[in-house]
């Protein structure tokens, strides 16, 4: 199969872009053979609409659903319009969903919501039970005036059952249920869906238009998804596994007639380690022996038992490893405690063994889990009739839950034991929790990628391919990489060699005095705003002061630092608002990606360092799965490093350098900050190598002292500079 002109009606352009005909006709290719694709594209190259387009007109020709899938807020709305844009041209049946917890109009909880929806259903349905009984002892009252024989007698059955129903009614009405979904059940929404299908609508949109007719907005967009071609949603959707049996029901298909589409693939592999990992606070376990305390059940004692023994184990697992100056210092932000143990279970699991009496941790975890059931089913009925305003969570169901995990799963490859602490920011007590850290998310992405028709991963970043398919759990996946098509006389990559920054070396005043000099250089001569990434928050706020951002005022033009409590968008509308500013941030902050600044929003872009990230026990850890999962698998190097660092590293990398070029006519030069980069010999230190080759045949190594001249030149000749260009 391949992306004849009749596949082609879904794109919603004249004619796509040389490379996107060719991507466009690959992935149908792949699509045809059920095979997954890796795709990596440059920035603002079209991949969306490269992997919808075959997708879709697949999709509309074998009875399939398309899932186009998201963690990135900004490429939601990118979504949104470019499905709009393909429904103008082939007009396709589109949703946009988001969690309940975004769309609620009466903001409860999920349990709480999904017991509401069970009684309100229960109680339309009673209703209309009644309606048609109420019907039916109306014409048995006739036929018996009329002497029919045994009307009279069936009357009298139907009375009888009248009254149990009202008596039902009573109860019902007199529970909880949830007035705008009763809406849903008993009002006409036909306009609602014609709206909703009339074009692609976001959650926004229709929550605002539910609200008004009193509808809720979420549950009718979850009845509407059923022979939908395209869903636009979060990650969540498809990475747990439990949203994603119900995700899959509501589309009212089997995986296998779906095909996911994943953009800013390279993400998925941390979003998925997310999902995974699994926590239990010390809160939970102080609830869970609080709501046994008043439970009459054989089952109460061994559930007291095990869940007793492991917070005391908990407790001292971390009280052991801090001192009395760490306690003092905990904040209110977790902060990790080692508890494990190269050769041996972790701290928390010998403690628990050892403070442990009683028949078996099996058997009476096992009980714990029953019991916790069982109170979790009494939860549900008593918020259900009304005896409870709220549907309490069974904090003994969730404790045992995740003890019997901790124990069964808490020694195998790629779960990592960890215990964390911190302050109770209203009663200022210290407390704890237990954490299995997932090191190797493919356990949740082999079987969603197993069980669909296929994916087509996206991103400008997936190389090297072999470690996404390792690392994801795919097989055999057909890969596709295109650089930017765009004039390469529009843009610049430099690798300056300054010293290589690393982190014993930041501190040294000469150094930071060659990098204060190379931005000061990079400032001023680029023609508009500046983008700086660093490894660090902090080395950002470091030359944020150097060069003056601390001071009324500077020769440099506006400065921008990214700090806590400033939400992106605002941030990227300070910065294109102007055009002198320079915005320093990290690299592992929330403008290194999925954040565009097109044309004259930034011209040049630098990263300063190789941005490795702050080496911690869950690094390591990470990094120790990935030896042993994949020893044997590069010889030059060791895998787990690779995996777990280096590639991360650079995959971050390349994305900040594709903040800037993000379109033919987009003219802009990037700037790699650190000898590390350059041709020099290096070592082992040497990053260049994990850059694809033919971003290594850009990289121009520079003196540092002859990039301005270099900048200069460039955007002279792209006559970017407003008046007389600025003096070297």
């Amino acid at each position: 199969m391949t992306a004849a002109d009749d596949d082609l009606r879904f794109f919603p352009y004249e004619t796509p872009y040389p490379n996107q005909r060719e991507a466009i006709d690959r992935i149908a290719n792949s699509l045809g053979q059920a095979r997954d694709v890796l795709f990596e594209g440059a920035p603002g190259t079209g991949k969306t609409l490269s992997a919808l387009v075959p997708a879709l007109a697949y999709a509309r020709e074998n009875d399939k659903t398309v899932v186009i899938t998201t963690n990135v807020h900004q490429q939601m709305r990118q979504f949104v319009d470019d499905a709009r844009a393909i429904t103008r041209t082939e007009p396709i049946r589109a949703v946009v969903f988001k969690g309940k917890a975004e769309m609620c109009h009466i903001d409860v909880g999920y349990q709480e919501c999904q017991t509401l929806r069970d009684t309100t259903r229960e109680l339309v349905d009673t209703e209309t039970d009644h309606e048609e009984l109420a019907a039916r002892q109306e014409e048995l009252l006739e036929a018996s005036q009329e002497g029919e024989s045994g009307a009279a007698e069936a009357r009298s059955a139907v009375m009888d059952e009248l009254d149990d129903l009202e008596d039902e009614l009573d109860d019902l009405r007199g529970g909880n249920v949830c007035d705008y979904y009763y809406n849903n059940l008993t009002a006409d929404t036909d306009d609602f869906f014609g709206w909703l299908f009339d074009d692609v609508r976001t959650p926004e949109e229709i929550y605002e238009y539910a609200d008004k007719q009193h509808l809720c907005g979420y549950e009718l967009l979850k009845e509407g998804m059923e022979g939908v071609d395209l869903v636009v949603c979060n990650y969540h959707h498809l990475l747990d596994p439990m949203i994603r049996e119900q995700f899959f029901r509501w589309l009212d298909c089997e995986p296998s007639d779906v095909i996911t589409v994943f953009d800013e693939a390279h993400n998925i592999e941390g979003a998925a380690r997310d999902h995974a990992t699994k926590t239990l606070t010390e809160n939970t376990l102080d609830s869970a022996l609080e709501e046994l305390a008043g439970v009459e059940d054989s089952r109460a004692d061994p559930a007291r038992n095990v869940i007793e023994a492991f917070r005391d184990a908990l407790i001292v697992a971390y009280e052991d490893e801090l001192s009395d100056y760490e306690r003092d210092n905990v904040g209110d932000h977790w902060e990790d405690i080692s508890v494990a143990n190269p050769d041996a279970r972790d701290e928390i699991t010998l403690a628990f063994l050892r403070l442990y009496e009683g028949r078996g941790i099996d058997t009476e975890t096992e009980l714990a889990v029953q019991l916790g059931r069982t109170l979790d089913e009494e939860y549900e009925r008593a918020y259900k009739e009304g005896e409870a305003t709220s549907r309490a969570e069974c904090q003994t169901l969730q404790a045992a839950q995740f003890i019997s995990t901790w124990m069964s799963e808490g020694g195998e490859l790629g779960q990592h034991p960890m215990a964390g602490v911190r302050r109770n920011d209203q009663t200022g007590d210290v407390y704890g929790r237990a954490e299995l850290y997932t090191c190797i998310p493919r356990e949740v992405t082999r079987d969603l990628f197993d069980d669909v028709y296929a994916s087509v991963l996206m991103s400008a970043t997936l190389r090297p391919f072999d470690v996404t398919e390792d690392v994801l759990g795919l097989d055999s996946p057909a890969t596709m990489a295109y650089g930017l098509a765009y004039p390469e006389d529009n843009r610049r990559t430099y690798a300056a060699e300054v010293p290589a920054l690393f982190a014993s070396e930041r501190d040294d005043p000469a150094t930071q005095e060659t990098i204060s000099q190379l931005l000061r250089d990079v400032i001023r001569f680029t023609p508009g705003n500046t983008l700086l990434f660093f490894p660090s928050y902090a080395e950002a706020e470091r030359y944020y002061s150097r060069l003056g951002g601390d001071r009324d005022s500077n020769d440099l033009g506006t400065f921008i630092r990214d700090e806590s409590g400033v939400t992106t968008e605002d941030l990227r509308q300070r910065f294109v608002a102007s055009d002198d500013a320079t915005l320093f941030t990290s690299l592992w902050g929330t403008l290194a990606e999925g954040v565009s600044f097109d044309g004259e929003e930034a011209r040049t872009v630098a990263v300063i360092g190789v941005p490795y990230p702050k080496l911690s026990e869950r690094m390591e850890a990470v990094q120790d799965a990935y030896k042993r999962a994949y020893k044997g698998k590069h010889q030059k190097r060791d895998a787990g490093w690779a995996y777990a660092v280096e590639i991360p590293t650079i995959r971050k990398t390349r994305q900040a350098l594709g903040r800037v070029i993000r379109s033919p006519e987009d003219f802009g030069v990037r700037i790699l900050a650190d000898k590390r980069y350059t041709e020099a010999d290096m070592g082992k230190y040497s990053v260049r190598r994990s850059f694809p080759v033919e971003e290594r045949e850009e990289l121009v190594d520079i003196n540092p002292g002859k990039l301005k001249f270099a900048m200069l030149n460039f955007y002279t000749d792209h006559d970017a500079y407003e008046g007389a260009p600025p003096e070297p």
